[in-house]
């Protein structure tokens, strides 16, 4: 009999939000350990050093602890929506959400933890990846088709973290098929279930099982 993985998570973490969907969406139970990251559990660190969330531990002792490699195993094992239709048009979206535009999103978000850095120079800076999202989305509502896929589910997280740092200027600003988009994922019973909160795992805790059970997409 296998046991389900295990799923270190901290709630407010665009990475692991991205994770968390993929294994709702690929049905794919996981016992879910929620992190305090000031109070990161030993057995986290023990199975991944970088001690960053997220980190899947399956029940072979096999970790993984990128976002996007469990969203890529999940989705691998069942793909019902089909997220990975087209998933090579959207590699470069990702890559530039989590290159440019996270290094531009952490100075403006988090200027203190850096020498030498406007915030404001770095919001422009995002907002011109933002202003090429729209035009993208313009086209067919979401980034590689009218249905969502990987890509929507990779970027939309940070965009969100991007919006919340300022959001009254943010809903000023002209960018009609992005605030939209944005929206849709925010309300959606995909990221609302993502969201639930849970409370900080400790050893010996219970883990509630997040996955198959908890999805009502």
């Amino acid at each position: 009999m296998t046991t389900a993985p295990i799923l270190y998570s901290f709630r407010r973490c665009p990475y692991a939000m991205r994770a968390r969907m993929a294994l709702l969406i690929s049905e794919t139970p996981v016992r879910l350990r929620e992190v305090v990251l000031r109070d990161k559990p030993e057995e986290m660190i023990s199975a991944s050093p970088k001690a960053t969330v997220p980190v899947l531990v399956q029940d072979d002792g096999v970790v993984i602890d990128e976002s996007l490699s469990i969203m890529y195993w999940a989705l691998e094992r069942h793909d019902p929506e089909g997220w990975l239709d087209q998933e090579e048009a959207g590699r470069e979206w990702i890559a530039e959400t989590d290159g440019d535009f996270k290094a531009n999103l952490d100075r403006y978000k988090y200027p203190t933890r850096y020498e030498d850095v406007d915030p404001i120079a770095h919001r422009s800076a995002g907002l011109k990846f933002l202003e090429k999202l729209d035009v993208r989305l313009s086209k067919k509502g979401q980034l590689l088709r009218e249905k969502s896929s990987l890509a929507d589910h990779a970027i939309f997280p940070f965009v969100r973290q991007f919006a919340n740092n300022d959001r009254v200027w943010f809903d000023a600003l002209t960018l009609p098929a992005l605030q939209t988009w944005l929206a849709g994922h925010l309300q959606s019973d995909l990221f609302l279930t993502a969201m639930k909160k849970y409370p900080q795992w400790k050893t010996g805790d219970p883990e509630p099982l997040f996955g198959i059970h908890e999805a009502t997409i």
